[in-house]
């Protein structure tokens, strides 16, 4: 039996589904039920339940964006840092493996294939890199889960989301056999809040960059087969290989959807940061060659986009609660 936390947000509910489908057991745990948040109370359901694996989905993202964040500062700190490490101690006390969901937003960028070897380019959209991403040039990489993050507290500026999450990851690395899952921009076919692409669709106007994201379902098959397959406890980059721009998927909209309205795109960076965001945003390329190394499969990018927008449909309504 799999025991799964945070199992009503984004994820947790696609991880929730998919195991129902696999047929697999598990049993979702709410912190109504259980604070487990707290040590000894999430020891306790592990002495009690014994599961055979545990799924950590739960974390502060911020609504409506991670600039929340910016000024819930505690409860992003229990929830991206604290929060894995307690779970990391408990499964480490009683030799349970489990997995974390993590975030490719800790770093930014990409690399550079060069004659003196790679290096790191923070922005994107700079003069000189932009025909690179366009053409989707082979000296173009992805960061690798061997790249330190370079967007985090360690390495600023990075938003407060992107440095809880980082330093999250350091708390599971030490502490036991775990997967971390590193999760980036989510979407699928269901229109909703937290849907990439229903978000380009809502903005009134649209931030122009290149990253790398991770289709909902497409990531929860790829952590749950990692498990089931028994592949080394790391780190994974889960998303979809290739990358967009935020153009590649306007286009994509128009053609499939034809929304019936112009896109507008700030002007530049300086445009975007002083009008729109409060917080430094991470766009970035994320390698998966150590996901595909275990024969794990997952779909392009390109294809993964393709479906989703052809077979859109709006979100379900929300089911009433009991009383």
């Amino acid at each position: 039996m799999i025991l799964l936390l945070g199992a009503t947000g984004y994820i947790g509910s696609a991880f929730a589904a998919e195991l129902a489908s696999r047929g697999v057991a598990h049993r979702p745990v709410s912190r109504a039920e259980v604070d487990y948040t707290r040590f000894d109370a999430l020891l306790g359901l592990l002495r009690e339940a014994r599961p055979s694996f545990l799924i950590n989905a739960a974390g502060y993202t911020g609504k409506p964006n991670v600039d929340a964040c910016e000024t819930h500062r505690a409860e992003t700190l229990a929830g991206n840092t604290l929060l894995p490490q307690t779970i990391a101690h408990a499964c480490a006390a009683v030799g349970l493996p489990w997995g974390h969901v993590s975030s490719g937003c800790i770093y930014n960028g990409a690399k550079l294939r060069s004659g003196t070897g790679v290096v790191a380019i923070p922005d994107l959209t700079a003069a000189a890199v932009r025909p690179l991403v366009e053409t989707r040039s082979p000296d173009l990489l992805g960061f690798t889960e061997e790249d330190s993050p370079n967007f985090s507290f360690r390495s600023p500026p990075c938003s407060f989301y992107s440095g809880s999450k980082a330093l999250g990851e350091e708390g599971v690395a030490a502490t036991g056999a775990a997967y971390v899952w590193r999760l980036r921009i989510p979407f699928d076919e269901v229109d909703g809040p937290r849907n990439y692409l229903s978000k380009i669709q809502r903005y009134p106007r649209v931030y122009d960059n290149a990253n790398s994201i991770s289709h909902r379902r497409d990531f929860v098959r790829a952590c749950l087969d990692l498990w089931e397959r028994r592949a080394p406890f790391a780190i994974y980059n889960v998303t979809n290989p290739g990358y967009v721009t935020t153009r590649q998927v306007v286009q994509a909209i128009e053609r499939v959807l034809r929304p019936g309205r112009r896109f507008e795109f700030w002007e530049n960076d300086a445009e975007f940061y002083r009008l729109a965001a409060r917080t430094p945003r991470s766009n970035c390329l994320m390698d998966v060659s150590r996901l595909l190394s275990t024969g794990v499969r997952i779909r392009p990018v390109e294809e993964a986009l393709e479906e989703s927008l052809r077979t859109w449909r709006p979100e379900p309504p929300a089911t009433p609660s009991a009383g």
